[in-house]
C-alpha cells in the first residue's frame, strides 16, 4: 500500500457531492469510490442515477471525511481513489448495501475487500434494495 501521503489528503470536507460515486473535496480534489459503481446522472439520468447521488448527498456533503487508499491513487481521469470513511461507516459498501450501487472492483485495487462488497450487493438484490427493486436490467453489475 502507497504511503497514504503520496495519495492526497487523509482527511478533508466534501464540499459537492458530484454522483452517487464522485465527490469534490475542499482544495478542488476529486474522489472516486473504490469498488462501486452508481448510476450516472451527469451525462446521462440511468435508472436510480438521481436517487444514489441524492443518497450520498445526504451521507457526505459538508461533512469532513477520512480518506483510506488502496494500491493504486488515481484513475486515468485523475481523481483520486479512495475508500470515504465517516462516522465508523465506510460510505463505498454503505452505497452496496442500501442499494444504491454495484460493486465495481478493478485490480489491483480492492483485492482484500472485494468479498465484502460482492457479499453486501448479493444482499441487497435479495432482499430488493433501492435499484434492485425497480431497475430491469439493473443499469450497472
Amino acid at each position: 500500500r502507497p504511503d497514504a501521503e503520496t495519495c492526497g489528503p487523509t482527511s478533508a470536507r466534501v464540499v459537492s457531492v458530484i454522483d452517487g460515486d464522485t465527490i469534490e473535496l475542499e482544495g478542488g480534489q476529486r474522489v472516486r469510490y473504490l469498488m462501486i459503481d452508481t448510476p450516472e446522472n451527469t451525462t446521462e439520468t440511468e435508472c436510480w442515477g438521481p436517487e444514489a447521488a441524492a443518497a450520498n448527498t445526504a451521507l457526505v456533503e459538508g461533512q469532513t471525511v477520512t480518506l483510506r487508499y488502496d494500491v493504486e491513487c488515481e484513475d486515468d481521469f485523475g481523481r483520486l481513489l479512495a475508500y470515504v470513511e465517516l462516522g465508523g461507516q465506510v460510505i463505498n459498501e454503505v452505497m452496496v448495501e442500501r442499494g444504491h450501487a454495484c460493486v465495481l472492483h478493478i485490480p489491483p485495487n480492492g483485492e482484500d475487500e472485494v468479498q465484502t462488497y460482492e457479499a453486501l450487493e448479493f444482499e441487497a438484490q435479495q432482499l430488493d434494495k433501492g435499484l434492485w427493486a425497480v431497475c430491469d436490467p439493473a443499469p450497472c453489475g
